[in-house]
């Protein structure tokens, strides 16, 4: 029987550093993103034993001895620590009594720190490594370079692209879940993507938060999707769904907590008025965005298909990949004033310097969708790099100073400027 070739993974090189300087080392990221195959490869030789706590028997193990569970001389594995949060305790006296790097390798489907059960208890003596779906780039041997190189060049970036609007609906449509990406047949990956959430609400939701009705869960998940990329407000849903505000809030953040979906902030200079802007939501994978729309690839390209909102959710969530592994360390937010001038995505750096795009569908653009990219410039002065339209098209066009068009494609065949 034939497999897969193995994709190798951005994070790989992240991962291996950690372990060489870090005692405990953290890989979460969304169920099925490839976290233990990633641990597999990187650990490589150096693992003395892998321990999963979704089997019964090494969770009924833990529960019941946990400073014997994580006792080890090599490098010790645990695959889904949110199932026994408790043994983070026993963890923290194992490497503050040997505190050698390396020494325990962690995969979580939850957020660890975001768990009702979890003590603080790793602070200072562990790094996480965020692992997402596969990105464009990985699954197409393409470079990923795209925000090191808009930093490094500005309006500068050229690209030139050959990718079709149906070619970006059947890549929005597949997403990045390795499981999902590797079904040809649409209608297997669609009874794959059903499962799948219906698993998370089942199960991985239960392990954050005390979730009583289940299916108002679920029809929150599909109005999320229905609104994705777009400002989601707790109240706009308390009607649809039924719920107090209250709960909404807890749902929302139950959903972010197990990796379905992620909230961009508000972009403002003023740290307290980022904090308190109403926020963005994407769905960390596009094909499940697209799947609980209903909506195949065929059907994303008719007029009145969600193209534009599921094509920003797509190119927001290559974007928090790629902040994952880039050079540059940067934030990522959205801006929207009370003028209603709007920019899809801020990438600021440690430096104060600021990357302004916006996302169209359409495959020509003109001046009017560069507005909030030119308010933006004008609040930001010389700390504005470059103001980019994401778009269909094929070719780099200008459009004025640091005011550039440039294929959505750019994100992952760009590759990053060699570093001097």
């Amino acid at each position: 029987m034939s497999t897969s070739p193995l994709i190798p993974r951005r994070a790989a090189a992240q991962l291996d550093a950690a372990l060489a300087d870090t005692r405990v080392v953290l890989v979460t990221g969304a169920r099925q993103c490839g976290k233990s195959t990633l641990v597999r490869v990187v650990a490589g030789d150096r693992l003395a034993e892998r321990r999963d706590l979704d089997r019964a028997q090494d969770r009924a193990a833990a529960l019941a001895d946990p400073v014997g569970f994580v006792d080890s001389t090599g490098l010790l594995a645990i695959d889904e620590i949110q199932r026994v949060p408790g043994l983070l305790l026993a963890i923290k006296a194992a490497v503050d009594e040997d505190p050698r790097p390396g020494r325990y390798l962690l995969t979580g489907s939850s957020r660890l720190f975001g768990l009702v059960a979890a003590p603080d208890a790793l602070p200072g003596r562990m790094e996480t490594v965020e692992l997402w779906p596969f990105s464009q780039g990985e699954l197409d041997g393409q470079p990923d370079g795209f925000i090191d190189a808009v930093f490094t060049l500005g309006p500068d970036l050229r690209h030139e692209s050959t990718v079709t609007r149906a070619d970006y609906a059947s890549r929005i449509v597949r997403g990045g879940l390795p499981e999902a990406a590797a079904r040809a047949d649409p209608r297997r990956r669609e009874r794959f993507l059903d499962a799948y959430v219906q698993a998370l609400i089942d199960r991985d939701v239960q392990q954050v938060a005390d979730i009583q009705r289940k299916g108002q869960l679920r029809t929150l998940v599909r109005l999320l999707a229905a609104r994705s990329a777009t400002i989601i407000a707790a109240n706009s849903l308390e009607s649809a769904l039924g719920l107090s505000r209250p709960t909404v809030t807890r749902y929302l953040q139950a959903l972010e907590e197990i990796f379905l979906v992620k909230r961009i902030p508000g972009w403002s200079r003023n740290l307290g008025t980022r904090a308190t802007a109403t926020p963005k939501l994407i769905f960390v994978d596009s094909g499940i965005a697209a799947n609980e729309t209903a909506t195949n690839a065929r059907a994303l390209i008719r007029p009145g298909a969600p193209f534009g909102p599921l094509l920003e959710s797509f190119v927001l969530s290559e974007l928090c990949r790629q902040l994952t592994w880039s050079q540059q360390q940067a934030d990522l937010s959205h801006y929207r004033d009370h003028s209603k001038f709007e920019v899809d995505a801020v990438l600021e750096n440690r430096a104060g310097q600021v990357v302004g795009i916006e996302v169209k569908a359409a495959s020509a653009v003109g001046p009017a969708d560069f507005r909030g990219l030119r308010r933006l410039a004008d609040r930001l002065g010389d700390d504005f790099i470059a103001g980019i339209v994401l778009y269909t098209g094929t070719s780099t066009l200008p459009f004025g100073d640091r005011l550039r068009a440039i294929p959505v494609s750019a994100l992952w065949q760009t590759p990053a400027p060699a570093l001097s």
